[in-house]
């Protein structure tokens, strides 16, 4: 995909399409400065035969439109006009790229981007019309050899007014490396256990390190044992693939700024170990490493965007599997931190990996440390597919990833840390078990990382529920790399 920042009048302008947002009123939604009255006219003269509603979604194609070098238009409902919010506008962008891809076009010019939406400006419908395209564009066709379709690509000419346009260019520029941000955490998560391993993701951040100028270290099981990891070995036991243990140091700040560190959990197959899932659904278990991929995500956004900032990602990651040296229910591991866990459910395998991350980070003496885990199905079951869970041990810093998800459109809520949770981790052989009983779940999982972050601020997503799509639809989502951008942003001053 292409995208460049337009001022032009549509009729100086050469295109294969020209799309135009229009409210369930009927009217349009554009700018008197690039559209002719000619064309207006015509548009307006064609809807009062009701082909087309403005319902939100909705599309009709119009051709030979006088005052305009475009021989095509297309119409994109936005529904009501002073109800159009973040939601119904991503909605009617991705309309429009469905709509495109059934038309024979190559260069688009749009102005859906300049109709006002509730609570934004222009430069967040351009970054959010830029990524919404992305999104919608993608197709994981790597390992297709027979029906393989050609994926289709557009040149957008994206217009806005001449004193909106420096602010969307640098929308652009943002929004285009959140897009390719998004996407490499997609691909990753979408790709199968048996190429997506360990190994795999730590050649991965080399790569990323590599190509922006970012320290990595890929620590092998040796250098991990030094460390006295037991609880992120202990899950690693029943696999033939090694452990890795991922730093991704990302140092353009000052030096006397504190980095927000980044832990993602790196499950790149989880069967359960001996504690197995059922059948069912178990080729979703390839997405037991989105955390981590979302953590690459971040970095090779932030890289893009080469920030002044100095962030950190640490990823624990390993295959959890069935064999006669995995972790056993019943058995008691001994952390980096020092403190022992009583492993009840082998399937609780994540925190296992991610309290040695999280005790690993205090030598980076972090402003914050945010981990990103498909931690927990009890999150699912609270929240559903549509926001993240939040757990923080800071008021401020869950204020600020609420504000973040909210501005990005990857939305977490808030949820209970109590100390009323964490008797139901006790244990009658070790400091703690590594469950707490089917209630409250997602909590008491949180609760368990708690005990490794007394040192610093800290916040747990759970994004068990929105990091991949099941059904038809089935494929990672990319989530929550907008909200960690957003977040990251925020802190530049």
């Amino acid at each position: 995909m292409k995208f460049s920042i337009k001022t032009d009048p549509s009729e100086k302008q050469r295109s294969d399409v020209l799309v135009l947002g229009v409210y369930d009123s009927l009217k349009v939604a554009y700018d008197k400065a690039n559209l002719s009255t000619s064309t207006i006219s015509y548009i307006a003269s064609i809807l009062k035969h009701g082909d087309m509603t403005g319902k939100a979604g909705s599309s009709l194609i119009l051709y030979n439109a006088p005052g305009t070098k475009t021989s095509k238009i297309l119409l994109i409902g936005l529904g009501k006009e002073k109800e159009l919010d973040g939601k119904k506008y991503l909605t009617a962008v991705r309309a429009m790229i469905y709509a495109l891809k059934k038309m024979d076009v190559k260069t688009i010019a749009s102005y859906i981007q300049i109709a006002p939406v509730i609570g934004s400006d222009i430069a967040w419908n351009v970054e959010h019309f830029i990524t919404e395209v992305m999104d919608a564009s993608y197709e994981f066709a790597e390992l297709k050899t027979i029906d393989k379709k050609t994926k289709k690509t557009f040149d957008f000419l994206v217009n806005v007014d001449k004193k909106n346009q420096k602010i969307a260019e640098g929308a652009l520029k943002k929004s285009f490396a959140l897009a390719k941000g998004i996407e490499l955490t997609k691909t990753l998560g979408n790709l199968p256990p048996n190429i997506c391993t360990p190994t795999y993701l730590g050649k991965k951040a080399q790569e990323i390190g590599k190509e922006h100028g970012m320290k990595i270290d890929v620590l092998d099981q040796k250098q991990i044992e030094k460390l006295k990891m037991g609880s992120f070995l202990g899950v690693a036991k029943g696999s033939r693939q090694p452990p890795k243990f991922i730093v991704l140091q990302h140092n353009k700040g000052k030096k006397t700024q504190k980095p927000i560190v980044l832990v993602g959990k790196g499950i790149t197959f989880d069967a359960g170990g001996i504690s197995i899932k059922p059948a069912g659904d178990m080729d979703e278990m390839k997405y037991d490493m989105c955390g981590a991929a979302s953590v690459l995500g971040t970095f090779k956004t932030i890289g893009l965007l080469n920030l002044p900032m100095n962030v950190i990602g640490i990823i624990p990651t390993c295959e959890n599997l069935p064999d006669g040296l995995a972790l056993k229910p019943g058995d008691i591991l001994t952390s980096m931190s020092g403190q022992t866990i009583e492993v009840l459910n082998t399937d609780a395998e994540g925190r296992l990996i991610l309290c040695d991350a999280l005790t690993y980070a205090e030598r980076f003496n972090p402003d914050v440390v945010i981990d990103i885990a498909t931690l927990t199905g009890a999150c699912v079951i609270a929240l559903g597919h549509h926001a993240s869970a939040l757990y923080s041990n800071d008021d401020k810093l869950a204020k600020d990833l609420e504000s973040a998800g909210q501005i990005s459109m990857d939305r977490a809520w808030r949820m209970p840390l109590w100390e009323d949770y964490q008797s139901q981790l006790d244990s009658n052989f070790a400091d703690m078990a590594n469950i707490g009983g089917r209630a409250g779940g997602s909590i008491t999982a949180a609760c368990f990382l708690s005990r490794f972050t007394k040192k610093y601020k800290w916040a747990h997503l759970d994004i068990a529920g929105t990091a991949w799509k099941s059904g038809k639809a089935k494929g990672a989502t990319g989530r929550p790399v907008g909200l960690l951008t957003q977040y990251i942003l925020s802190k530049i001053h």
